[in-house]
């Protein structure tokens, strides 16, 4: 973990640069805390084999955390749109799949049997039509029992009550992880299909 941990540890130049930069497209405050991504990685199922799909991988924060928790690095597909973040996370995880693309692109790429998609976008940012989209290509990548992950810092779920219903989503939400700047809490979705 040497190699990784001091790639990582100059992520957050890399994320402030970025935010100073581009406040329109890194939307967060500070990247996810180890607490936060620690949290988010202990929703995916150890008793399912197939991959792990990251949305918005950012540092890679999330990304250790799924590898601490035992998903191998070749299981694991990440997905992010900045370029910077990209070539950060190529380097820090070279046996990952990093994808320089949109979420919505898991489709295109084959992926399907995922056990989980992880999720770092800030979903209720956006539109309810392209959470939608992205929502839609997480379950169909996921087998019946996958689980949609989501951290927020808000009081209400991180999908919109519009695309929960429609897609007829269920949750459960954990407790909140105060050492994450700001506190947030880890929603894991499931999709009822009865």
């Amino acid at each position: 973990m040497g190699r990784q941990s001091g790639v990582m540890q100059s992520g957050l130049p890399l994320f402030l640069g970025q935010l100073i930069r581009y406040p329109h497209r890194v939307v967060a405050l500070a990247p996810s805390s180890r607490a936060l991504a620690a949290r988010m990685a202990r929703e995916v199922p150890k008793n399912h084999s197939g991959p792990v799909i990251e949305l918005g991988a950012g540092t890679g924060k999330i990304t250790q955390a799924l590898l601490d928790h035992g998903v191998a690095d070749h299981d694991i597909h990440a997905f992010e749109l900045n370029a910077d973040f990209v070539a950060l996370m190529r380097r820090a995880f070279p046996r990952v799949n990093t994808h320089h693309a949109p979420a919505q692109e898991m489709e295109q790429l084959g992926l399907t049997g995922a056990r989980a998609v992880v999720s770092g976008l800030p979903l209720l940012s956006m539109p309810n039509a392209v959470q939608q989209e992205i929502v839609e290509s997480a379950f169909k990548a996921m087998g019946p029992d996958g689980v949609f992950v989501q951290f927020t810092y808000g009081p209400n779920p991180p999908v919109s009550d519009g695309v929960r219903r429609v897609m007829g989503l269920t949750w459960k939400k954990s407790e909140k992880i105060w050492g994450n700047l700001p506190p947030a809490r880890v929603y894991a979705f499931r999709r009822n299909l009865i």
